[in-house]
Order: structure tokens, then C-alpha cells, then sequence
């Protein structure tokens, strides 16, 4: 494997890392949002809060680490990507603020309707961001985005089917990954009536998923025809391990069986992203910029994949002891759900 393709494959899993760990995040800020009033929303949200408090900010690691890893391997993509795509990319920047302050006010506001304000846009942001996240995908894979700086139209370039349908794909797979997500953090928490809660939750947003899926493959087979016939080929294998750990966790979820649904279902999300990743490659840009003629040169690419190789020795292990912490309870930012509904 050349230099160049190793990058792209570090690329690709911090894309992975922070879609199944910062789609969770923003899932559950979605579910907060369309928890209900303060009162009928209030433990749904003592929950989310509870689970997510202690690792929410972690998980923006992974976004920075795509942004440096895009702008040092491969700065013609970068360069095209944010000046054609700024709009977006812009918008999600902005939602990322304003989640992060809507996250932090909400459990610091004094009167009820600061702390009813700062939910709503702590959700609201939890919506947007992985929307336009999702335009910005979209506009990529249907080749709109031409290599150049500002080359591609400002607006067309991802107000279209594929990238809304991309958009809304991004937001309904965090939906799922968080609602998946908590109703194992609500069984630890010992708040049966939110693992039903969640549990029910997670059903429908697996199927419109996988609803808004196949509509994605539609707007692909328009917009984007290499992408999907690869997709029935070569990344085939990959999209076959989705469907059926999607399936799974839905079984699992019926029956009323916990264990393995994290895994299932992540492991569902993962499995398309990287099915798209080698439905596209070798491109950076389809339908004319390749990874090779991306790249930057040789010495560069080659520090970066010694930088990486420092980053797993020392970010991984400290995630994954953060995360190990908090799923054994010791690390907690707001106290767990009462066990029973008030009342």
C-alpha cells in the first residue's frame, strides 16, 4: 500500500471514529430536543445528560483529527472541499458552538426559562450540525465539489437530492446510534421505564435509517453512478454486514435483549461508511481527483503516519480509559435517573 493510501485509510477511520462517537452525541441531543415539556422530558434528559456529560467533548477529537489529516495529506481536497463547501461546513461550525453552549447553560441557568432555552438549543444545534455534516458528504460523493479553489457553485453544489438525502441520513444514524446507546446506559442506570423508552425509539429510528438508505441509493444511482455501481460490486460485502447487523440490533431490541446491540449497531454504521469509502476510491474528489494526485508529498505523508502512529499510542488508550471509567460508573458530571417514574 502506497503512502498516500495509508493516509487515506487513517482518513477514513477518523471519518468512522467520529461518526459512530459524535453521531451518538449529537443523536442524543435530538432525542433531548423531542423529549417534551419540563416535565415530560425530564427524565429522558436526566438520562442523556448522565450518560453523555462526561464524554461529549472528548469526541470533537475526532473531527479535528479528520481536519488535520485532510489539510496536511491531501490540501487540494481540503482547499476545494471549504471554499466550495464553506456554506456548509460553516453552518456545522456554528452548530458545534452552539451545542456546546446550549450542553453547558442548560445545567447552569438559574431561571427555568434560561435552562428551557439553552435545551432547545442545545438540540436544535444537535439537528443541524450533522445535516449539513451530511450535505457536505454528499455534495463530495456527486462530484460537485471541482478541484480548484472556490471552483464549484456555493450553493448548488449541496443544496441537491443526494446531499439532503445524506443530510438526513446523518441525522436520523446518530438518532439511532444514541437511541441504541442509551437504552444500555439507561439498564446501567437501573431506569427500566427509559430502557423501553429508548428501546422503542431506537426501532423507529433503525428503520428510517434504513429507509432514507435506499433512498439514498436512488439519488446515487442519479447523481452519483460509479459510487453505486460500486457499491453492488466491490463494496458489496460491506453493505451485506449493515443490513444484517441492523436487522440484528432490531431483533435483539424486540425481544428485549441488551447485550451486543452496541456493538451490532455501530458496527452496522461503520460498515457503510467504509462501503462507501471504497465505492469512491480512488477518488478524493470523484469524478476527477484521485487519491495519489491529492496527496501531498511523500516526506510529508510519511510524518503523518508517524504522528498517527503516536496518536494510538497515547489518545487511544486515554479515550478508552475515559470511556471504560464512565461505563463503570466512576466518572459522572450530573447524577443517574431516579429508578422509577415519579408519582
Amino acid at each position: 500500500m502506497t503512502a498516500a493510501n495509508s493516509v487515506a485509510v487513517v482518513l477514513i477511520v477518523g471519518v468512522t471514529m467520529y461518526a459512530v462517537f459524535g453521531g451518538a452525541d449529537f443523536g442524543a441531543g435530538l432525542w433531548s430536543l423531542f423529549a417534551g415539556n419540563a416535565e415530560h422530558g425530564r427524565r429522558p434528559r436526566e438520562l442523556i445528560d448522565w450518560a453523555i456529560g462526561p464524554v461529549w467533548e472528548a469526541n470533537h477529537v475526532w473531527l479535528i483529527f479528520v481536519l488535520v489529516v485532510l489539510w496536511t495529506g491531501f490540501p487540494s481536497a481540503f482547499e476545494a472541499i471549504f471554499s466550495t463547501l464553506f456554506i456548509p461546513l460553516s453552518l456545522a461550525a456554528f452548530g458545534i458552538v452552539l451545542r456546546g453552549s446550549g450542553f453547558a447553560f442548560h445545567h447552569s441557568a438559574r431561571r427555568a426559562r434560561g435552562r428551557a432555552l439553552a435545551t432547545t438549543v442545545f438540540g436544535a444545534a444537535s439537528l443541524l450540525t450533522p445535516f449539513f455534516l451530511g450535505t457536505v458528504v454528499g455534495a463530495v460523493a456527486g462530484g460537485r465539489v471541482p478541484v480548484g479553489n472556490a471552483e464549484g457553485d456555493i450553493v448548488t453544489s449541496w443544496l441537491h437530492p443526494l446531499s439532503l438525502v445524506t443530510g438526513s441520513l446523518f441525522v436520523a444514524t446518530g438518532a439511532y446510534l444514541s437511541s441504541v446507546f442509551l437504552v444500555s446506559d439507561a439498564r446501567r442506570a437501573g431506569a427500566a421505564d427509559l430502557e423501553r423508552y429508548f428501546g422503542d425509539r431506537a426501532i423507529v429510528a433503525a428503520l428510517v435509517a434504513g429507509a432514507l438508505a435506499a433512498v439514498g441509493l436512488v439519488t446515487l444511482h442519479a447523481d452519483a453512478r460509479s459510487i453505486f455501481d460500486e457499491l453492488k460490486s466491490d463494496a458489496l460485502p460491506l453493505v451485506l454486514v449493515s443490513v444484517v447487523c441492523g436487522i440484528a440490533v432490531l431483533v435483539l431490541l424486540r425481544r428485549g435483549a441488551r447485550r451486543g446491540t452496541r456493538p451490532l449497531a455501530a458496527g452496522a454504521v461503520v460498515a457503510v461508511i467504509w462501503a462507501w469509502a471504497v465505492a469512491q476510491h480512488p477518488y478524493v474528489l470523484p469524478p476527477s481527483l484521485t487519491v495519489s494526485d491529492a496527496a501531498a508529498p511523500s516526506a510529508t505523508l510519511k510524518t503523518l503516519l508517524g504522528v498517527f502512529g503516536i496518536a494510538v499510542l497515547v489518545v487511544l488508550p486515554s479515550i478508552g480509559l475515559l470511556f471504560t471509567l464512565v461505563q463503570r460508573n466512576l466518572v459522572a458530571e450530573t447524577s443517574r435517573p431516579t429508578r422509577q417514574p415519579p408519582g
